[in-house]
């Protein structure tokens, strides 16, 4: 499919204040799971420069800096996105050990996923929620995979929770609801338990979990093979057309859409409006 999408994220504070540079993760990643057709980001007020880079985690990221004192900061993208994920299971595993789980990865590659499958210390309501999965999925990864995000969705109860950082996996489990970050936060802590490489997305998706003005979020794992592919337990899905990934990260702050700081005596508010809407390929390409 092919997303028209506008994003617009303002920043008002109650004095004029000193702007630091500031950090933009708001360009869609141009890859197999999707192409990039355009990209157009506008800041007002008018910065001193612009930088474009791609970060640790290769994300595409923008640097933006300003001189003088602000009251107000706008940042404006407008992108063009095709998605080439109509069947989300369209992979090939070519190493037949990782369908099997717990999963270990032939030792180089489990050194370079090495800090997508670090965890915080385990908590004994955790480990049976993964045993669990384990045990109904046979311990045959696609089905454990599968399963764990029809679970997560089914047994929690999403909730809108516009600010603040990712409940850890064990709140949002004992809570029994969470946000989109919660939920895919939980889901990577699951799957890391059982050796499977994982990293938090960020990014936008059709559908009513997604309303608003915020990103969504999911998650994606490591397969032989296959690459990277999302999941998300906010819906019950594996990722497909619906979805375009903007930022992945081994921590949600990895792939924050924007972050930045100022100097002065001030309050500051935030607020976003993000519009996304489908176009007629033909039309668009025109």
């Amino acid at each position: 499919m092919l997303f028209e999408i506008a994003h617009r994220t303002r920043y008002r504070y109650s004095h004029p204040v000193f702007l630091e540079p500031f950090t933009v993760r708001l360009r869609p990643r141009s890859d197999a799971s999707q192409t990039l057709r355009s990209y157009n980001i506008k800041v007002s007020p008018s910065p001193s420069g612009i930088t474009h880079c791609n970060g640790l985690y290769g994300n595409s990221t923008e640097t933006i800096w300003f001189d003088g004192l602000h009251e107000n900061l706008l940042i404006e993208v407008h992108t063009l996105v095709e998605t080439h994920h109509g069947n989300p299971f369209d992979f090939f595993v070519t190493d037949p050990t990782a369908l099997t789980l717990p999963l270990e990865y032939e030792p180089q590659l489990a050194r370079v996923l090495g800090h997508y499958r670090v965890r915080d210390i385990g908590h004994p309501e955790l480990a049976a929620f993964s045993l669990e999965m384990l045990r109904a999925a046979k311990h045959e990864t696609i089905p454990f995979l599968t399963l764990l995000a029809e679970e997560i969705y089914q047994r929690l109860e999403y909730m809108l929770r516009e600010h603040g950082d990712p409940w850890t996996p064990l709140e949002t489990l004992a809570k029994g609801k969470g946000s989109c970050r919660d939920f895919a936060m939980l889901f990577i802590d699951i799957c890391r338990s059982v050796g499977i490489a994982s990293r938090f997305v960020s990014g936008y998706c059709i559908g009513d979990a997604a309303e608003g003005g915020d990103m969504h979020a999911w998650a994606e794992v490591y397969l032989p093979g296959a690459g990277w592919r999302g999941f998300d337990p906010s819906r019950g899905l594996s990722v497909n057309d619906d979805y375009v990934a903007v930022a992945a990260g081994q921590l949600p702050q990895d792939a924050a859409p924007t972050f930045g700081s100022y100097r002065g005596e001030a309050v500051s508010s935030m607020d976003a409006e993000i519009t996304m809407r489908i176009m007629e390929n033909d039309t668009a390409s025109t």
